[in-house]
């Protein structure tokens, strides 16, 4: 059964996963900051693209912020590393095969495409204050302008 998305006010769970080039990252990495955990379906399909190029460009106004970007997905990380390549990504991209961190942040839900039904990740967000907790939450959201929505709510 799917977990109900976080609410804010809620601890952050702590992962560890691996990024791109295999690096290990947790939430404790950035004890003290502002995290902003995005949560995308699939690299290199056109949402997903739309939505890490939205980040990569609004990156240098998140950093003014004080706010790190981390997007997560079930993808392997050599597929990762091939996205960030092509896409010129400059934030760090996560992955979670296991779902394990997707289903502790309620990202991972009950889906339909084309009269079928499946679970996969649903795209959403989560702004964690730098007490590691939940400060801001979006769910189901559009990739198109996500990341100015987001950035528009950065407080």
């Amino acid at each position: 059964m799917a977990k109900a998305a976080l609410k804010v006010g809620e601890k952050a769970p702590d992962f560890h996963l691996s990024d791109a080039s295999g690096k290990i990252v947790s939430l404790k990495d950035f004890h003290g900051q502002r995290v902003l955990i995005y949560f995308y379906p699939k690299a290199n399909t056109p949402g997903c693209t739309i939505e890490a190029c939205e980040f990569r460009d609004w990156r240098g106004k998140f950093a003014k912020q004080g706010v790190a970007i981390l997007g997560v997905s079930a993808d392997a990380g050599k597929m990762l590393a091939g996205f960030a390549a092509k896409q010129k990504l400059n934030f760090t991209l996560l992955s979670d095969p296991t779902h394990e961190m997707i289903e502790a942040y309620g990202a991972w839900q009950m889906k339909k495409f084309m009269g079928r039904s499946f679970m996969g990740i649903v795209r959403s967000s989560y702004l964690i204050g730098p007490d590691g907790k939940i400060a801001k939450e979006w769910g189901k959201v559009k990739a198109k302008g996500h990341a100015a929505e987001v950035f528009g709510e950065l407080s």
